[in-house]
């Protein structure tokens, strides 16, 4: 539950692209509509240009302004939410275990974590038993603690993008964007790609 639950920092690519950012921030605000307390949550990202090319009669299944917007940027992205997707505690074990086959041009995330300062962290830790539960319930109860919601999205070309809110400042003007936000989640869902 705490950022040690995220995979270490690897320097990336350029960030996003402005349809990667505009549909982070989409799958950001759909996920915040059900509240907190939610599951993971795992999208595919398609090239919506590329689908219709596929698929003409997509475009009779999406929004008509979805077919506009895709006829005037090839890069506009449509995301897919992944049904089934298992609830595990173990982020890492889960994204380790993903693949996308060749028409699937990203993926994005959800996840809510509980994040305090690094300095009441490391005093949770000495103070807290060893166990990974009960350390997560100290982290959880600390006064510092906050609960945030981190939507990633990244491209098979690197480029990535990054949402936080915090549950303090719940509302659609308070979510943080920018693309090395969480480097950690970003460096791992980006290796579901490869």
């Amino acid at each position: 539950m705490s950022s040690d639950a995220l995979p270490p920092a690897t320097p990336g690519p350029a960030p996003a692209t402005p349809s990667l950012w505009r549909a982070v921030a989409e799958i950001e605000r759909y996920v915040a509509a059900d509240g907190w307390g939610a599951p993971l949550r795992l999208f595919a990202l398609v090239r919506t240009a590329e689908a219709l090319r596929r698929d003409p009669d997509l475009a009779d299944r999406l929004p008509a302004h979805v077919v506009q917007e895709a006829r005037a940027d090839a890069g506009h992205l449509t995301s897919v939410e992944q049904e089934g997707v298992p609830d595990v505690a173990d982020l890492d074990e889960l994204l380790g275990q993903l693949a996308w086959p060749e028409g699937v041009d990203g993926a994005a995330l959800v996840v809510e974590r509980i994040l305090v300062p690094p300095d009441a962290e490391a005093e949770v830790r000495a103070a807290a038993p060893a166990d990974d539960e009960a350390r997560a319930r100290a982290l959880a109860a600390h006064p510092l603690a906050e609960d945030v919601r981190i939507a990633v999205g990244v491209l098979r070309d690197g480029r990535h993008e990054c949402a936080v809110r915090s549950r303090s400042k719940d509302s659609d003007g308070e979510v943080a964007m920018g693309a090395d936000l969480v480097p950690g989640l970003v460096s791992a869902l980006q290796a579901t790609l490869d």
